[in-house]
């Protein structure tokens, strides 16, 4: 090691010290900082988002890494944002090591959470390597015929939100910070309904007569946590909300979250870094199958729901009192949850399938064989899921996340269990584990897209309890903090407005 490393590596450990210091005194004022970095794919490079290639043509808006980093004199954290259809796990632990190198704050103080943009770059699915180990039949179906993560991109992304924390850390000052929250209930719904058949289908289409109730509920809260410098101006903000990320407006984009931020910007600054997490949304898109109208175009789509959430946090933005002292804690637990596995019939009926498959095969039978061989040949290394379930704290506020397309009902139940007065679920946050939907949803009434069997998604039934019952006992180590208010009005004294004490005046 040459004098540069290891002056650098010092530091780190001294900055680390201070981030892990023991709670022996009150807290300081906190200090925070935001910092963003650009992401967006190159032209060429493939879309995520299906379990086919598809590939970017042209640029709608940047895709970015934001990362905000809050520090209350004992601990410190880092809550990061990244436009991209989920992370895999070896990004999340070089990204949070490269952290820890750089500024010393733990890896589980680190929260890397994806927008779930499917309009983004290549972060997932198929990894580069993964199905080495298999078949040349498999390697082909993984590699040349499934949506695939770009090697180059990945570490692009990982040095981003290195990068990104690192400048965020950097720039931390006093701050004050604001928490609350709204409600916009017009632009995100729940995609799963149950059919008069007894099952339940997801996207069922519109004007299905065969359509009896949604099949699990949404959830309206829009999350905020502001931050204020000492001149009075946002200089960022964390937002939480509940949609999958799929208005797509055309090219490479960060979704609907661009309309978001887009608008948070228009009314508070130009610079204002804008980290948005992604709720509790496996089951919850733009598309109400209840409408009796057609669809808005991508563009206008991406408008609307961007346009209306990030409103919405605006208005929380101008309704909440600030405070300079916020406490920072987090926790951290990690499961090993076993996958569903096809029977060998199932996958030996899947490789012939795949292998010869007959003429005039419908497309979709063809793409889920395909999963089902991919999915054995994951098997034979990972046949448990890795889980990290984590809650971070800022206040009155506690971040719990997980690495699922989590559904609805188990965020609201998380929030229901909460001592916190502000609990904002984060899915696909450090790794991803696909669609875990609730145990209803695989029982003998359920079914739909999200409980099919594929590479992408396999966790036993029970997976969301778990994670659920986890997120819970985590938020439950946490001390809440209350959200700040105005100061209480003094007693009454007096006769009240002079003004305004008096009986009608008629002449």
């Amino acid at each position: 090691m040459n004098l540069k490393s290891a002056f650098s590596a010092g530091l780190a450990f001294v900055a680390g010290l201070a981030c892990l210091a023991p709670n022996l005194a009150a807290a300081a004022n906190v200090r925070a900082g935001f910092a963003d970095r650009d992401i967006t794919p190159d032209i060429g490079m493939e879309q995520p988002g299906g379990y086919h290639k598809g590939f970017h043509r042209k640029i709608h808006d940047p895709c970015k890494v934001r990362a905000a980093v809050f520090d209350d004199g004992n601990k410190c954290a880092a809550i990061v944002g990244v436009d991209g259809l989920g992370l895999p796990r070896a990004l999340v632990e070089n990204a949070r090591r490269g952290i820890r190198e750089r500024c010393g704050i733990p890896a589980e103080a680190v929260m890397l959470g994806a927008s779930h943009s499917h309009s983004s770059g290549p972060l997932m699915m198929v990894q580069p390597g993964e199905y080495d180990h298999a078949s040349p039949l498999v390697q082909k179906l993984a590699y040349e015929q499934s949506s695939m993560a770009n090697a180059e991109y990945l570490k692009r992304v990982e040095q981003a939100i290195i990068e990104a924390v690192g400048a965020a850390y950097e720039s931390r000052a006093e701050v004050q910070c604001g928490f609350g929250s709204g409600r916009e209930d017009q632009v995100a719904y729940n995609r799963r309904f149950r059919m008069k058949n007894g099952l339940t289908y997801t996207h069922p289409g519109q004007g299905n007569p065969n359509i009896v109730e949604p099949a699990g509920p949404v959830d309206p809260e829009v999350g905020v946590v502001a931050v204020w410098n000492d001149e009075g101006q946002v200089i960022g903000c964390i937002v939480n909300f509940a949609c999958h990320a799929t208005t797509s407006p055309g090219g490479a984009s960060a979704n609907y979250i661009y309309y978001l931020e887009k608008v948070i910007r228009g009314v508070m600054g130009d610079d204002v870094v804008v980290v948005f997490t992604a709720g509790a949304s496996g089951d919850v898109t733009q598309v109400d199958n209840l409408s009796p109208y057609t669809r808005p175009a991508p563009e206008a789509w991406a408008q609307l729901v961007g346009g209306r959430v990030g409103a919405e946090a605006v208005k929380v933005m101008y309704s909440i009192e600030r405070t300079a002292e916020v406490a920072v804690d987090f926790r951290v637990k990690h499961l090993q949850i076993p996958r569903r596995k096809p029977t060998p019939q199932r996958v030996a009926e899947c490789l012939k399938l795949c292998e010869n498959p007959p003429p005039g095969t419908d497309s979709t039978v063809r793409t889920f064989a395909k999963e089902i061989v991919l999915l054995d040949a994951q098997l034979q290394r990972e046949p448990v899921a890795a889980v990290e379930v984590q809650a971070i704290q800022l206040g009155p506020t506690v971040f719990v996340a997980n690495p699922a397309e989590y559904f609805c009902q188990y965020g609201l139940n998380i929030k229901q269990a909460s001592p916190f007065p502000l609990t904002f679920p984060v899915s696909l946050a450090n790794g991803c584990v696909g669609y875990v939907p609730t145990e209803e949803a695989m029982g003998p009434n359920g079914g739909g897209y999200e409980t099919r069997l594929t590479s992408y998604s396999s966790l036993i039934p029970t997976g969301g309890t778990t994670i659920q019952d986890t997120s819970i006992e985590l938020v439950k180590q946490l001390t809440p903090a209350v959200v700040p208010t105005r100061a209480p009005y003094p007693p009454f004294v007096g006769d009240g407005w002079t003004y305004g004490n008096v009986p009608p005046e008629l002449d």
